[in-house]
């Protein structure tokens, strides 16, 4: 069990300062996490963390995480303006949105966030939320596709079966949608999946990896571009 790190006395001295309930966090044991990460993934010098703003949205814990480059990982206009309000901003953003207004793709693109699209009518719907851009507009952005594999992965009891879900591209989709990009005048790419949620298994997560390098050497190979990541 682990220890909290202040005694009952403490506790009762911040309750009286500040109203109930409130959330205490704990910044020590935040900034050691950030750096086991870190250290842990030392390996591969191109490796960024993008701390999933929804799961709280603290600007002090945003700055604190930023202490160690994490980026922000957003998927609302209320996550972009907070890391835009915390100094993330450019590749410092990853932008993946299921239901996306108009509004927020813009936004997304005046901030220069990596755009992960979870969607294949969504690149239609970005090129003309943002004003039709030419290829010279595309040439630093870097685009992404999120990728949902269906069967080819298992769930678990918190997040449920990928070929259940709403999000993702199929297979076929991310050919099609990847091509079109390329031809737009994309230059930059990345591609993208999250299948589980709290998963504790690592053979899960290489055999995601696994899967995923797979289909990025696949989709290379059949329309000529390079993935960044």
């Amino acid at each position: 069990m682990r220890k909290i790190p202040f005694d009952k006395a403490k506790l009762e001295e911040i309750a009286a300062r500040w109203p109930t309930p409130f959330h205490i966090y704990d910044a020590k044991a935040i900034r050691e996490n950030a750096k086991r990460l870190k250290k842990a993934f030392a390996w591969n010098k191109g490796f960024r963390e993008y701390f999933a703003v929804k799961a709280a949205p603290n600007p002090h814990l945003m700055k604190l995480l930023k202490e160690f480059g994490f980026g922000s990982d957003c998927s609302s206009m209320a996550e972009l303006v907070l890391s835009e309000k915390v100094g993330n901003v450019g590749e410092a953003i990853m932008f993946t949105s299921n239901d996306t207004p108009a509004d927020e793709f813009r936004k997304a693109w005046e901030l220069g966030a990596i755009i992960n699209l979870d969607d294949i009518t969504h690149w239609d719907w970005l090129l003309e939320s943002v004003g039709n851009p030419d290829a010279a507009e595309f040439e630093n952005r870097v685009m992404c596709c999120r990728y949902n594999p269906g069967p080819l992965k298992g769930g678990n009891a918190i997040i449920g079966k990928p070929e259940e879900a709403k999000y993702g591209f199929t297979r076929e989709q991310l050919f099609e949608c990847y091509a079109k990009m390329k031809a737009a005048g994309v230059k930059r790419f990345g591609i993208h999946t999250m299948v589980a949620s709290n998963e504790l298994d690592p053979e899960y997560i290489i055999d995601t990896a696994k899967l995923l390098f797979e289909l990025a050497a696949e989709i290379s190979a059949v329309t000529g571009i390079d993935f960044e990541f």
